[in-house]
C-alpha cells in the first residue's frame, strides 16, 4: 500500500518511531511538507531526509498560512523549493481554504499565493498537490488556467465537479475520512478507481474515534473504495497504488 498524502513532521518527536512502524506495512508514503504555522519546510525537510526513499517529499505553502499574506516568507519557501526541485515529486500542498479565511482580504492573499506557486510548478515542470476547502470550484479553475497537473487531496466537493476534474486529467484523493464523511463516500463511489489515490492526511482524519491518524490506516480508505465500487481489496489497492506511482513519478 501507498499513502498518497501524510504529514509525518506533525508528529514531531514521535515521527521516527511512527515512520519505522509504517515501513512494516507500507511500500511508500508521499509526505506533503508544507509551510504551516511552526512547521517550517526547512525544519521538516531535515527531520524527514533520512527516510527519503520510503518517504517521497513534496514542498508547498499551506493556504491557512497564505491567508496572512507574508510575502517575505513566500519568497523564502520559493527559494527552498527551487533549491530542492530535483528531489521533490510535486509542489504542495498549496491551494485555497475559505473555511478559516476570516475576510475577503485573507481570501485574496490565498488566491495570490496559490497562483504564485502554480506558476512556479509550471516553470519547474512539476505537478501540484491541491488543498481546497469550501473553495473546490475556484481552486480547480485556477489550476486549469495555470495548465498544471493536479492532485486534489482529501477531496470533499461535489461529485459533479469531481467528474469534471478527472475528465480534465487530474486525480482525486480519498482519505480515511471516507469512514464518516458523506461527501467523501459519494465521490469514492461515483468516480472510477482509475482516477483515485488513497491517503490518510495523517495525523488528521482518523477513522478511529479518539485516536491520532497514522499512514498505516490508508488500508481503511482502500477498503472503503473497494466496498463502494464493488471491487476486491486487492483490486482497489493495486489501482490506487498504480495511480499514485504514475501521478508522482515515484521510483520504487
Amino acid at each position: 500500500m501507498i499513502d498518497a498524502h501524510a504529514h509525518f513532521e506533525f508528529y514531531r518527536k514521535d515521527a521516527p518511531r511512527i515512520i519505522e512502524e509504517c515501513r512494516k506495512e507500507l511500500k511508500a508514503v508521499v509526505d506533503s511538507i508544507t509551510e504551516y504555522r511552526k512547521a517550517h519546510v526547512w525544519k521538516s525537510w531535515e527531520l524527514l531526509k533520512p527516510y527519503f526513499g520510503f518517504i517521497f517529499p513534496t514542498l508547498g505553502y499551506h493556504p491557512n498560512e497564505a491567508r496572512r499574506g507574508n510575502w517575505e516568507k513566500v519568497r523564502k519557501v520559493e527559494e527552498f523549493i527551487r533549491e530542492h526541485s530535483g528531489e521533490i515529486v510535486a509542489i504542495g500542498e498549496i491551494g485555497l481554504d475559505y473555511h478559516y479565511a476570516e475576510n475577503e482580504k485573507q481570501r485574496e492573499n490565498q488566491r495570490e499565493i496559490f497562483r504564485h506557486f502554480l506558476e512556479l510548478a509550471l516553470e519547474l515542470k512539476l505537478p501540484v498537490v491541491v488543498h481546497a476547502r469550501e473553495a473546490e470550484k475556484e481552486a480547480y479553475e485556477l489550476v486549469q488556467k495555470a495548465g498544471v497537473k493536479a492532485y486534489f487531496h482529501s477531496y470533499a466537493g461535489s461529485v459533479e465537479l469531481a467528474r469534471e476534474i478527472v475528465e480534465n486529467g487530474h486525480v482525486i484523493g480519498i482519505n480515511t475520512g471516507v469512514a464518516f464523511i458523506p461527501e467523501v463516500k459519494a465521490v469514492a463511489g461515483a468516480i472510477g478507481v482509475e482516477h483515485l489515490l488513497a491517503e490518510t492526511d495523517s495525523p488528521y482524519m482518523s477513522p478511529f474515534k479518539g485516536q491520532r491518524n497514522v499512514p498505516c490506516n490508508v488500508r481503511v480508505a482502500i477498503e472503503w473504495i473497494a466496498k463502494l465500487q464493488g471491487l476486491s481489496f486487492e483490486e482497489a489497492e493495486r489501482e490506487t497504488e498504480k495511480n499514485t506511482v504514475e501521478f508522482f513519478g515515484l521510483r520504487l
